[in-house]
Parts: structure tokens; C-alpha cells; sequence
């Protein structure tokens, strides 16, 4: 395995790969890697013959009073993981690859990137769709492998690659969730210990209301109400949104729920922002 940090290294290996009929698999990480990475990366392994995994802490996605800067990072283990995983290469460029002096072109999604995280984090999928197509025109992979528990980024990516005729198959992996429920995320890491036991009332929250669903409950206002009063219920917990749209391109539902829906909720512990959301057949 190798640790590339060039653009143009990267597209030399990535030709000759394709000169060779091989199939490219490409997973975008922001780094410090956990086991809904690796599930990801795994699925690229076998789909594949040859897999990237990108790490780069995209600036581009963050806010100015977010944290950037703190962002966890270890590129070391990373790579351990990576390799051990089966990862071909690991592409890690700096900021200044991949966004070099005079920089000045963007990729930018509309509507469905201003609702949910949009809302409160503006500029974030804007960042999010500008780094994305600029790995998919670097490593041109014939698939690329994104987490559900980033449900929003999801549908945004795939609507771009829709829009722009892109030659790249998105493919959607499982939540990958802790033994207690807590959806792994990078983030996790800066709970406190008792930010941490709160943090599980998301998925408890949200598996309740998938019980609610399936025992028949199908009017909206009743599961948000349900879901926001379990997680008001739990000390230090600040709401950022709890909200039910169309699972598929992000539209409001009417009063009852209907079809394929994603319940999807941001939450904060302390300075910690946190997602998580389940997809219900109603």
C-alpha cells in the first residue's frame, strides 16, 4: 500500500490501473477512521480491484466558528488501518493540493442543501460537493462509497452526479453503530464521559420511533413530538433539528407519513454536534 500526497502521482497511478481494465473504488474520508469507515472500505475491497481512500480535512465544508482546527487527525493509524483493510492507496493531500493560491471555482447543489444541516451551517454542502467532484475528476473511480448516517450529504452527491452526468456509481452503506447504539461518528471522540451516555438518547429515540411506525402511527407531528420530547427528556441536550422529509430527494411530507421517509435529527451535547437519522418504509 501507498501514502500518495501529489494530485498528479495519484492520476499517474490511477491510469495505469484503468490502462490495466482495472475497477477503481474510491472512499472520501475526512480521516481518523473508525469501523463505519472500514465498513465502507470493505465493501470497496470486494466490489473492486482497486481501492482509495481518501483522508483530507476539507476546509471548504467548515463554518467559521466550527472546528476545523480540532478536527481529530492521525494520519499514522489511518494508514495502518487502511492497509490492513486492503486499501490500494491512501491519498492525502495538503490544503494547499487541493486548493492552491487563487483558487476560485465551486460546485454547489441548491435547495436541498438549505434545509436540515444546510439551515444551520451554511456553506457546508457547497464545500462538501466542491471537494467530492474534485476527488471523482482526480481518482475518476467507477464507484464511490458514503455512509447513511450522512443521509443528507448523500442525496445531495447524488443529485450532483445525476445533474452533471457523472460516470461514477454512488453507492450507500449502513449506519455502522457503537454495541450501545451510538452512531460511530469521529466526533465521538470529544464527548465527555457523561456527554457520551446522553449522546445515546439519538438512536434510542429514533428506534422508539420506528416502533411507533410499525405498531401503526403514521401522523408526522406525532413521531416529531415523541422524538423531541424523549430527547428534551435528557439533561444537556440542545436541539438542533428533528425533522421527517422524503427519503429520497429531501421534500416535505404532508400530515401523514407515506412511503419512504428518513428521520433525521442533529443534536448537540455540550460543543458536540452530532447526527443521526433511520429510513422508515411506512
Amino acid at each position: 500500500m501507498r501514502l500518495i500526497e501529489s494530485i498528479n502521482d495519484i492520476k499517474a497511478i490511477i491510469r495505469s490501473q484503468k490502462s490495466m481494465g482495472k475497477t477503481i473504488g474510491l472512499v472520501p474520508t475526512m480521516g481518523y477512521l473508525h469501523e463505519g469507515h472500514m465498513s465502507l472500505v470493505n465493501m470497496s475491497v470486494q466490489h473492486n480491484d482497486f481501492t482509495v481512500l481518501s483522508v483530507f480535512v476539507n476546509p471548504t465544508q467548515f463554518g467559521p466558528n466550527e472546528d476545523f482546527d480540532r478536527y481529530p487527525r492521525d494520519i499514522e493509524r489511518d494508514i495502518k488501518m487502511a492497509e490492513a483493510a486492503g486499501v490500494d492507496v491512501v491519498f492525502s493531500p495538503s490544503v494547499e493540493e487541493m486548493y492552491p493560491d487563487g483558487y476560485k471555482t465551486y460546485v454547489e447543489v441548491e435547495d436541498i442543501t438549505k434545509i436540515l444541516c444546510g439551515r444551520t451551517r451554511p456553506g457546508h454542502f457547497k464545500g462538501v460537493t466542491t471537494v467530492v467532484n474534485k476527488l471523482f475528476n482526480i481518482v475518476q473511480p467507477d464507484r464511490a462509497y458514503f455512509g447513511q448516517k450522512d443521509a443528507q450529504q448523500v442525496v445531495v452527491i447524488n443529485k450532483m452526479v445525476k445533474d452533471l452526468n457523472m460516470n461514477v456509481e454512488i453507492v450507500t452503506c449502513p449506519i455502522v453503530r457503537e454495541e450501545d447504539g451510538l452512531a460511530m461518528s469521529s466526533r465521538n471522540v470529544y464527548l465527555s464521559t457523561e456527554e457520551r451516555k446522553s449522546a445515546l438518547i439519538l438512536s434510542k429515540s429514533l428506534f422508539e420511533a420506528q416502533e411507533l411506525i410499525k405498531n401503526g402511527e403514521n401522523r408526522k407531528e406525532n413521531i416529531l413530538k415523541y422524538i423531541v420530547d424523549r430527547i428534551k427528556s435528557e439533561k444537556g441536550a440542545q436541539i438542533d433539528y428533528v425533522e421527517i422529509v422524503n427519503a429520497d430527494t429531501l421534500d416535505s411530507i404532508g400530515e401523514f407519513l407515506k412511503g419512504r421517509v428518513l428521520i433525521a435529527l442533529a443534536v448537540k451535547f455540550g460543543n458536540t454536534r452530532l447526527i443521526d437519522n433511520a429510513i422508515v418504509e411506512v
